[in-house]
C-alpha cells in the first residue's frame, strides 16, 4: 500500500517529485546515516512511539546498522544530548528531531554546527545556525488560512487566542502576515472564556463586527469561543490544530475554513499507517515520516548536511511541499479545508 504514496516512498520520490528541481538519480550505492531523536520513554512515549513505527513505515530498516537509527531521548535536555552524542559517535550525519523546543536547542548547541538538527518541534523562535525547525508552525497556518480570505474578499479580521505563549505566538503570526495580505488585523483578543466576547470583537474592529475571526489555538476556552463567534454570523478560521480535534462534529465550526496538511496525501499515509501499525497517524508521524524519508534521500544523494537541506527545489512530503531557509525556518505549503455537515473538503489547494 505505501507503495501508493505521493512523493513518499524513497525510490519513487528520488526518482520524482522528492527532488523538485533535479532528474539525475544518485551514485549507485551511495547511503548516508541519520538518526531520529524520540520520546521513545517517559511522559510521552505514546507520541515517541509512533514516531518511531513511522519512520520504519513500508518495511524500512531502522536501526544501528540502516540508514537512519531510532535513540531515545526521553523527555529532558539532559537525555536530549545524550542521545544526541550518542547518535554523533555512531556516525550520524544528521539528526532529526527531538520534538520539543528546549531540547532541541540544547542538542543543536551539544553536536555544534556541522551537525544539521531538523527539530520537529513548531517553536520558530529557536531556529538559527544548525537548528532546523521542521514542525508546522503558526505563521505556516496563518499564511494559508489568511491568504485564502483574502483571497475571497474578506479584509478585516480579528484573533482571539487563550492566554498563554502558543496563544501570543499565533497572533504574532497572524499579525505578521496579514499586512502583505492586504487584512486589516484588529487588536489580538486574548480571552479566558466567551464572555463579553461579540462586544470585544466590535470594539477591537471600530464598533462594527469584523469579516472573519481567526480562532488558531484549540484547548482551553475553544469551544465555547467558537460558539460565541458563530452567534456572530462572521466567518471563521483555524489553524492546522483543528486536524486532531474533527472540526466536522462541532456544530458551531460549520462553514469554517482552517489550515491543514492535504488531506488527499494524508490520507494515503494515514490509511498505510493504521494498515501497518493498527495506530491513528497524526502529524506527529507524519512529520517523522517526512523527517526520515528526507535523510534518506539526502544520504542517497551524499547531501546530508546544510547545504542539502538548503536545496533548491526543496522536498515533497505526505504533510505536502516545503523547502528550509537559511535562517533554520521551514516554508511548507498547506491546504484549506471548509468544515461541512459531518466531513470536511478541500477548498483551498497547496501551493509550493
Amino acid at each position: 500500500m505505501l507503495q501508493g504514496l505521493a512523493c513518499a516512498s524513497v525510490l519513487p520520490w528520488i526518482a520524482g517529485c522528492g527532488r523538485r528541481g533535479g532528474s539525475d538519480l544518485p551514485p549507485a550505492g551511495t547511503v548516508g546515516k541519520a538518526a531520529l531523536l524520540a520520546p521513545v520513554s517517559g511522559p510521552s512515549a505514546s507520541l515517541g512511539q509512533l514516531m518511531q513505527q513511522a519512520a520504519g513505515l513500508g518495511g524500512n530498516p531502522v536501526g544501528p546498522a540502516a540508514e537512519v537509527e531510532v535513540l531515545d531521548a526521553g523527555t529532558t535536555e539532559e537525555s536530549a544530548v545524550a542521545a544526541a552524542r550518542a547518535a554523533v559517535d555512531g556516525g550520524a550525519r544528521m539528526l532529526l528531531g527531538p520534538l520539543f523546543s528546549g531540547q532541541s536547542r540544547a542538542v543543536a548547541e551539544a553536536v555544534g554546527r556541522g551537525v544539521p538538527v531538523v527539530s520537529l518541534s513548531n517553536d520558530s523562535a529557536i531556529a538559527g545556525g544548525n537548528l532546523f525547525v521542521f514542525g508546522i508552525t503558526p505563521l505556516q497556518s496563518a499564511r494559508a488560512v489568511l491568504g485564502f480570505a483574502a483571497a475571497r474578499g474578506l479584509r478585516r479580521v480579528a484573533v482571539v487566542v487563550p492566554p498563554g505563549e502558543f496563544g501570543a505566538r499565533s497572533a504574532q503570526a497572524a499579525q505578521a502576515v496579514a499586512p502583505g495580505l492586504g487584512l486589516t488585523l484588529a487588536p489580538p483578543i486574548v480571552a479566558g472564556s466567551a464572555v463579553g466576547l461579540a462586544g470585544s470583537l466590535s470594539a477591537a474592529s471600530g464598533g462594527a463586527l469584523p469579516d472573519a475571526v481567526y480562532l488558531p489555538v484549540v484547548g482551553g476556552p475553544f469551544e465555547e469561543i467558537a460558539q460565541a463567534v458563530a452567534g456572530t454570523g462572521v466567518q471563521i478560521l483555524g489553524s492546522d490544530q483543528w486536524s486532531a480535534i474533527e472540526p466536522q462534529r462541532n456544530p458551531a465550526l460549520r462553514g469554517a475554513w482552517f489550515a491543514a496538511p492535504d488531506p488527499i496525501r494524508f490520507e494515503a499515509f494515514a490509511l498505510a499507517f493504521e494498515e501497518q501499525v493498527a495506530a491513528e497517524a497524526g502529524i506527529v508521524a507524519g512529520l517523522a515520516f517526512d523527517a526520515v524519508e528526507m535523510a534518506r534521500l539526502l544520504g542517497r544523494i551524499g547531501q546530508q548536511d546544510r547545504d542539502g537541506l538548503l536545496r533548491e527545489g526543496g522536498f515533497d512530503g505526505v504533510l505536502g511541499p516545503y523547502r528550509f531557509l537559511p535562517s533554520g525556518q521551514c516554508e511548507r505549503a498547506l491546504a484549506v479545508l471548509n468544515v461541512a455537515e459531518g466531513a470536511t473538503t478541500l477548498i483551498g489547494s497547496p501551493s509550493a
